[in-house]
């Protein structure tokens, strides 16, 4: 737009209208650093050390991973860092030792479901169950919430909302 008003020499980019009772317009506009000088903008945010952001990644992955190491079949001595790794159980009592973590692997297998809800070829014509469809999209709005993305999360809601309908 213009230059700032307050310094007159940086490009203006914060825009400030104050409206009056009265219904008179009052309009402001100022760079960045003078906007931030006068308290109508926060400044900046220092950055975020990247080193110190990986060491904290690692180190919640390396308690995730001792945690996990810990789980340990006391029928056949399994772990459950062996059971990921080769993909095959020890023994029936690893179903249960071992449950929440199937539980989790089943559900995103399965696309939120702990059990096989089936499939059809497409070649037969036939219309996917909206029950499946349902529940990927509750999963989905969960996701959406979660990471605050409201509209998406509308959007999903007003979906399920129409094949809950028909």
């Amino acid at each position: 737009m213009g230059l700032c008003e307050r310094c007159k020499k940086a490009k203006a980019t914060f825009h400030l209208t104050n409206i009056e009772r009265s219904g008179d317009k009052a309009e402001r506009h100022l760079c960045d650093k003078c906007a931030a000088e006068e308290g109508l903008l926060q400044a900046p945010k220092a950055s975020v050390d990247l080193s110190e952001l990986l060491e904290n990644f690692i180190a919640g992955a390396k308690s995730g991973a001792a945690d996990l190491s810990g789980l340990v079949c006391e029928h056949c001595g399994l772990s459950y860092v062996e059971f990921r790794n080769q993909g095959l159980l020890g023994c029936a009592h690893d179903y249960e030792r071992f449950k929440d973590q199937i539980n989790r692997l089943l559900e995103r297998t399965h696309d939120g479901s702990s059990h096989h809800v089936g499939k059809a070829p497409r070649s037969l014509g036939l219309k996917p169950k909206p029950q499946l469809d349902i529940r990927r999209l509750r999963r989905q709005l969960e996701e959406a919430v979660a990471g605050e993305d409201y509209e998406r999360a509308a959007d999903l809601r007003d979906r399920i909302q129409e094949l809950e309908k028909s």
